[in-house]
């Protein structure tokens, strides 16, 4: 059973309800009426008798001038009868008039169904018992002046007015499913006037009687005339008020969805036509829409039959032309009812309305379904479907000028290798099909806010967006990769797709554009490499012009000894001793002052000066490593090495030949690599490492996580440790990922038996929370930036808390028991510090 049934056997039930509470109030008026009487006022004479019959025919006939008013299917009647009842009540006793009443209304009402019979008798009953009580309160008695006459009739007829209201317009209210406080505000004036007029001809009918009841003989055209003019006012209020309804309707009518429409002229049209329920049917679709006022029924296809029977009154939506058919409205209504001239007007009206509303709601929803097709369009690649270069900028330009935008952003660039061999091959068609697959592919390798793209032909570009830290874009990207690594099925073929990637982080100034250049910038680097994912560095874009004035003047640096070296050091978390030291290569330039290494490495590289620019450096590291340990303090010194010397068979001998030179045992040198090693060049670099570890000398991984060939590298190249990339460092507090990634490496570092440092270690929660979870050493602002070699050997020999050797108090005082965490083992002695290259080294923007 619907809600609405359910709500329409409530008020039902409610309705028969209160007219039985009204049946059984009017019975025991009556029986008290028989009583009074048969007991203390019987008729004793002939004009008690004539009063007795004068008064039900009286009151018979004041019920029978109506004015009508229709309420749905029921027609409701507006009559003089409480005008005859108070006249009643005048004249003669109260119980006479409460059983005239009753006689006289039903004499008038007998054709009426049974409850409206009953609750007609029954109610004027209540009404004429309740305007002889009040007679019967106040001194009415035989009156002498006419303001007495005057004034206690007008108590007693307001007494009848507002019971016959109170009685009335719930019941009214119910059966018209309207609010009760609504249904009394309705056509108040008119009641009011209408109870005005009738006191008057029932004061002056009493006047006329007193004076001489041969003049009763002009009451009954006076009546009439009055009752006339009455209706015709009733009649014009309830036009206009139709026609205010009508143009209330038709207006609201003038929106442009569809459902708003048809829900609008449901609902309206049931309360404009008073009607029990309205259907509107639309031909195309075949949509049929049903409600009332209280709302939509049903709207859809294949609707139910009615439960609403009875009369049904159609109207075609045809609009004033009749050139088109749109469909039908019907209004229903639970009995017979017929509509007057004005309604079947004002249905044909609000019907023409209707249709031109439906006609442009659907105009302009398939207005809106073409704009929103070619928006599409616009914004998005056609053959996969994802977003296109325009989407990417706007999205990304939008990315990042949100000043409330959370995190990190990047873009990684994709571009298929060979991809040419396959539309040649197999042709365009196939292409296409495996350019879907790679999409989709992309899709599901993403999470939720970031934007995939394909730019043109086999590029396709991926916006990361709220990335806790720069670095774990790498990441990101591996795992974009890793989703093409598997073969793609083509017409019962498997073919495997390689790319290359370029990653880049949102820069500061630039906006979408320059973050799409670096990440292109990165991804041609990656390929000339031969690698599958290279980040772009500034130091290897070309397009800087200020790079390009300083690579002239290279040899210059290289001859005069401008690149020097400072130290950071490296030193134990718990303890706070230092265990080693990176060097890190500075570029004094005459006139520019000190010159970020990013900015010179790659060109030193390309330029045919890397031996002499390493060994230099390399020099001075081991010179200030002699130097340290002539003072006591043996310490290992860490130097980053270029991926082009490891390519270099006479590297292994150059290196060994300037510890020789120098005196220091070859494990004092620990050689930093970067995950950017070329894998394809992996057996070259082999012979060259293996001979530098087969001499002693100790390798580390630098910047371990950054790269996607981490693992493989491990595989490959026999370190003896990792360094975690400073932006996992930094964001590990508030990172959960972050965290992950240091947790991972601690892990992997310990099951290979790997030392572990940490960089960019900046603040004593990060040295403790590095600490407990296994990281034994580490390098950052907290301990010391970077410092010439004499520098850092007079901090080391001033100590902290005047314990030389030690940049930091120790975690704990000597002796204390500590309670380690249980993944978490003891201390490896002495780390080989990872050193800042010939190549890559560290500066103070990387805030080791």
């Amino acid at each position: 059973m619907t809600l609405t049934r359910r709500r329409e056997i409530e008020t039902d039930r409610r309705l028969r309800l209160l007219v039985g509470l009204v049946v059984v109030l009017a019975a025991g008026v009556t029986l008290t009426a028989l009583w009074t009487v048969s007991v203390s006022t019987p008729p004793r004479s002939s004009a008690d008798v004539a009063t007795l019959v004068t008064l039900p025919l009286m009151i018979a006939l004041g019920t029978l001038v109506k004015a009508r008013i229709r309420i749905r299917s029921t027609t409701h009647l507006i009559s003089w009868n409480e005008t005859a009842i108070v006249l009643g009540v005048a004249i003669a006793p109260t119980s006479w008039v409460v059983l005239c009443t009753g006689v006289g209304v039903a004499l008038a009402s007998w054709r009426l169904p049974r409850i409206k019979l009953l609750f007609g008798v029954s109610k004027n009953i209540i009404v004429a018992f309740g305007a002889g009580a009040t007679l019967a309160v106040l001194p009415w008695g035989p009156p002498t002046k006419t303001t007495h006459v005057i004034g206690m009739l007008g108590v007693a007829y307001l007494v009848a007015a507002l019971l016959d209201d109170l009685l009335a317009i719930p019941v009214i209210a119910l059966a018209s499913g309207t609010r009760i406080s609504r249904q009394f505000r309705s056509n108040l004036d008119l009641r009011i006037g209408g109870f005005a007029v009738r006191f008057v001809v029932a004061v002056c009918t009493l006047l006329i009687l007193r004076a001489d009841p041969r003049l009763l003989l002009a009451v009954p055209p006076l009546v009439l005339s009055l009752h006339l003019a009455y209706s015709t006012r009733i009649r014009t209020r309830t036009e206009q008020q139709a026609w205010q309804r009508l143009a209330r309707t038709t207006d609201a009518l003038n929106v442009v969805d569809l459902d708003q429409v048809l829900t609008t002229a449901v609902t309206q049209a049931a309360e404009l036509f008073s009607a029990d329920e309205v259907e509107i049917e639309l031909r195309e679709g075949g949509r049929t829409v049903r409600g009332t006022t209280a709302g939509i029924r049903h709207d859809g296809g294949d609707a139910e039959p009615s439960a609403v029977g009875g009369t049904v009154i159609p109207a075609a939506l045809e609009g004033h032309d009749r050139a088109v058919d749109l469909g039908v409205l019907r209004l229903r209504f639970a009995g017979p009812v017929e509509l007057s001239e004005r309604e079947r007007y004002t249905l044909r009206t609000f019907a023409s309305a209707l249709c031109t509303a439906v006609r442009n709601a659907q105009a302009y929803a398939e207005l809106a379904r073409v704009a929103e097709e070619h928006a599409h369009a616009a914004a998005h690649d056609a053959l996969t479907g994802l977003a296109n270069r325009r989407q990417l900028l706007d999205e990304g330009t939008r990315q990042l000028t949100d000043r409330h935008a959370d995190g990190v952003s990047a873009l990684v660039l994709i571009d298929l290798n060979h991809f040419k061999e396959v539309n040649d091959t197999l042709g365009h068609g196939a292409g296409d099909r495996v350019l879907m697959q790679v999409a989709d592919r992309l899709r599901g390798a993403t999470r939720p806010g970031d934007l995939v793209a394909r730019l043109g032909g086999d590029e396709f570009a991926v916006l990361l967006r709220r990335l806790p830290a720069p670095a774990v874009a790498a990441h990101r990207a591996d795992a974009l990769l890793a989703a093409l690594h598997e073969p793609l099925h083509l017409d019962g073929m498997r073919i495997s797709v390689e790319a290359s990637g370029g990653i880049a982080v949102a820069p500061a100034t630039g906006g979408m554009t320059e973050l799409l250049r670096r990440a292109d910038v990165a991804m041609y680097q990656a390929k000339r490499a031969g690698q599958r994912i290279s980040t772009y560095a500034p130091a290897r874009d070309t397009a800087d012009l200020g790079r390009l004035t300083l690579n002239g003047e290279l040899p210059r640096a290289v001859a005069d000894h401008e690149f020097t070296v400072n130290f950071q050091p490296i030193v134990d978390l718990g303890s706070g001793e230092v265990t080693g030291a990176e060097a890190l290569a500075r570029w004094h330039h005459p006139t520019h002052g000190i010159i970020d290494p990013l900015r010179f490495l790659e060109a030193v590289e390309r330029s045919g000066l890397l031996p002499a620019f390493a060994e230099a450096i390399l020099d001075q590291a081991l010179i200030a490593a002699g130097s340290w340990r002539a003072a006591g303090f043996d310490l290992p010194v860490s130097v980053n090495v270029s991926p082009r010397s490891l390519l270099d068979a006479r590297f292994p001998g150059a290196v060994l030949a300037r510890l020789r030179a120098h005196d220091l045992p070859p494990d004092r040198l620990v050689l930093e690599l970067t995950e950017t090693l070329t894998l394809s060049q992996l057996d070259v670099v082999d012979r060259v490492l293996s001979r530098l570890r087969d001499s002693g000398v100790r390798l580390a991984l630098d910047d371990f996580g950054t790269g996607y060939s981490s693992l493989s590298l491990l595989s490959r190249i026999p370190v003896h440790e990792l360094k975690i990339d400073r932006s996992f460092v930094t964001a590990m507090e508030t990172s959960a990922e972050a965290a992950a990634v240091i947790r991972s490496t601690l892990d992997l570092g310990r099951s290979l038996d790997l030392a572990v440092v940490a960089e960019g270690v900046e603040s004593e929660p990060q040295r403790r929370a590095l600490w407990e979870l296994g990281c034994v050493a580490g390098q950052g602002h907290l301990f010391a930036r970077p410092l010439p070699a004499g520098s850092l050997l007079a901090a080391l020999q001033r100590g902290a808390g005047g314990r030389p050797g030690m940049l930091a108090p120790p975690l704990h005082d000597a002796g204390a028991v500590i309670r380690l965490p249980g993944r978490r083992q003891g201390g490896r002695g002495r780390t080989g510090g990872s050193p800042p290259s010939a190549g890559q080294t560290a500066d103070e923007p990387r805030r080791r």
